[in-house]
């Protein structure tokens, strides 16, 4: 398999440095999008190479000049725990859709969003609800573009060390992020995952034995 190009928003979260290094490390060209310069240095640790752009503030043509050339992005950023509503709207949801607009912008096909259990458009109420409103009409925003997406719900994210065994069927329990990244990278690697929604948990399935299911809808 060629190498990929393969952009990231929300370059410094912990599963984006992780998926980062995992594709890094096999030859592939990591570009991380980061809203603070100064985590660039652990970027390149990674072997990611830092771009930084405020996805939050940034134009149409910025994000699609972050991204271009890319083979796939991968949305994985967020507004992060504490954040209020606004922010879960700018960050989890309009981040996805300007990321959306920048993948079309370079005619950019693939495209992997990083979602959460539960998520969804019509969750009512504030505070965690309003987390997984936001990230449900981000998936909405997805499935409606007319990309070749993915969208992957983990459950409870941990920081225990990667078993490579997951599970999808169901999105009770917890799961490393170790786990997710090795997943994001057979789902890249799996043209048969587009179109395809999933949850995310530890489990006994080896990864790529449970990519390849998802990829035959099973």
């Amino acid at each position: 398999m060629a190498p990929l190009d393969v952009a990231i928003a929300g370059g410094h979260g912990q599963i984006a440095l992780r998926l980062g290094k995992l594709l890094s490390a096999r030859g592939d060209r990591v570009r991380g999008l980061i809203r603070n310069p100064d985590h660039a240095d652990d970027l390149r640790a990674a072997g990611v190479e830092p771009v930084v752009l405020d996805l939050e503030a940034a134009g149409a043509q910025a994000v699609a000049d972050a991204v271009e050339g890319a083979d796939a992005v991968v949305f994985a950023a967020g507004a992060g725990p504490g954040s209020g509503e606004g922010r879960k709207q700018t960050m989890d949801r309009d981040g996805a859709v300007k990321l959306i607009e920048g993948a079309k912008a370079n005619g950019i096909e693939r495209y992997l969003i990083v979602s959460s259990r539960g998520a969804d458009a019509q969750a009512q109420g504030d505070g965690f609800s309003a987390y997984l409103r936001a990230k449900g009409e981000a998936d909405e925003a997805v499935r409606a573009s007319g990309l070749s997406w993915t969208i992957v719900r983990p459950g409870a994210l941990v920081n225990d060390s990667g078993t490579g065994r997951v599970r999808t069927d169901t999105g009770e329990g917890e799961i490393s992020r170790d786990d997710v990244a090795a997943t994001l990278v057979a789902v890249l690697d799996e043209p048969a995952t587009a179109g395809r929604t999933f949850l995310l948990v530890g489990g006994d399935t080896p990864v790529a034995e449970a990519v390849q299911q998802i990829a035959a809808g099973s």
